[in-house]
């Protein structure tokens, strides 16, 4: 009876423990399930958030010349369409001229080509406008474009700025090497005026005249002594 009793004390842990991996073999282990994707959501790369409304050439007091590439982003959310336009800087009319429409959002890209040439010279102002779904809509404008195709471009030269040195207290002022140039003018005497009379002249013609007028009278009084002895005769 004693054997059977330490038998049955030795052999029941065994069997306690090979209940327990039986039970484990036959309880299933629960896989993950797999996560479901809505369809059209964003994927990993897509996560990036998406650009707003602006033009990023050209840039404000641009000069522009023949065709022109207008780069930008319009793509946003709620996008709808979006145009192109151009009006006169300072115009109090608020008008703007249409360049071009487009019913796709360009993320970073070309908006569209504009040909400067078909317009005046003169500044302009450049506006992107996005329409969105829910009726509003968003604007980018670049200011103060310079067309310039038939007139040269203006060029901003800084003005010079000539640098002056301070002298220090008890530092004997060094004079200027520059070289001072004297200039001498002198008279150039003027041509003779043929037509000036000098003093000597007038009393020479009128010299001349007494000595004419004095052999008119020797003249008639020849003529007159000549005609009288005629007459006597």
């Amino acid at each position: 009876m004693q054997r059977i009793w330490l038998s049955f004390v030795m052999l029941f842990p065994l069997a306690l423990a090979v209940n327990a991996a039986q039970a484990q073999q036959e309880t299933p282990t629960p896989s993950p399930s797999p996560t479901s994707v809505p369809t059209g959501s964003p994927t990993a790369s897509d996560n990036t958030p998406e650009p707003g409304i602006s033009i990023s050439f050209p840039v404000p007091g641009q000069a522009l010349q023949g065709n022109v590439t207008i780069a930008g982003s319009s793509a946003t959310e709620g996008f709808v369409s979006s145009e192109l336009a151009f009006a006169y800087a300072g115009d109090p009319t608020d008008t703007w001229f249409l360049i071009v429409e487009a019913s796709e959002p360009v993320a970073g890209g070309t908006l569209a080509q504009w040909d400067t040439s078909t317009i005046t010279d003169g500044d302009y102002s450049l506006r992107l406008r996005v329409m969105l779904q829910n009726g509003n809509h968003l604007e980018a404008v670049v200011p103060g474009l310079r067309v310039r195709n038939y007139t040269p471009v203006e060029t901003d030269t800084p003005t010079p700025v000539t640098p002056t040195a301070t002298r220090l207290p008890g530092e004997t002022p060094i004079p200027s090497t520059t070289p001072t140039i004297a200039v001498r003018f002198t008279a150039t005497p003027l041509p003779t005026n043929p037509a000036e009379v000098s003093g000597s002249d007038i009393v020479m013609s009128v010299g001349k005249g007494a000595l004419a007028i004095l052999g008119l009278f020797a003249l008639m009084g020849v003529y007159k002594l000549v005609k009288g002895i005629g007459e006597k005769e």
